[in-house]
């Protein structure tokens, strides 16, 4: 049975793939199906984001130095005035 059952999404443009954890060596990980590789344009080798998301989720994105770059210093910032933030929000 194929695990990367894939169904193109055709409002958003997208594609989702149903994939299984499996034990690499003695790790754990997920094998990319070489369709989605190439679709980011990501190679062995290359680094990922992930972030933990609500519900059991995550976000994978393809690491780029000037937004991860960003988005720590946007966490510094939202942990020093999360009390203003969270005025500012209601």
């Amino acid at each position: 049975m194929d695990d990367t059952n894939s169904k193109a999404d055709a409002k958003a443009g997208t594609s989702a793939y149903r994939l299984t954890v499996r034990k690499i060596g003695n790790s754990t990980g997920l094998i990319l199906p070489k369709e989605l590789l190439a679709k980011l344009n990501i190679k062995e080798g290359d680094q990922l984001d992930v972030v933990e998301q609500a519900a059991k989720s995550l976000r994978v994105s393809v690491y780029e130095p000037d937004f991860s770059k960003a988005m720590e210093i946007a966490s510094k910032g939202m942990k020093r005035y999360r009390n203003a933030l969270a005025e500012l929000a209601k």
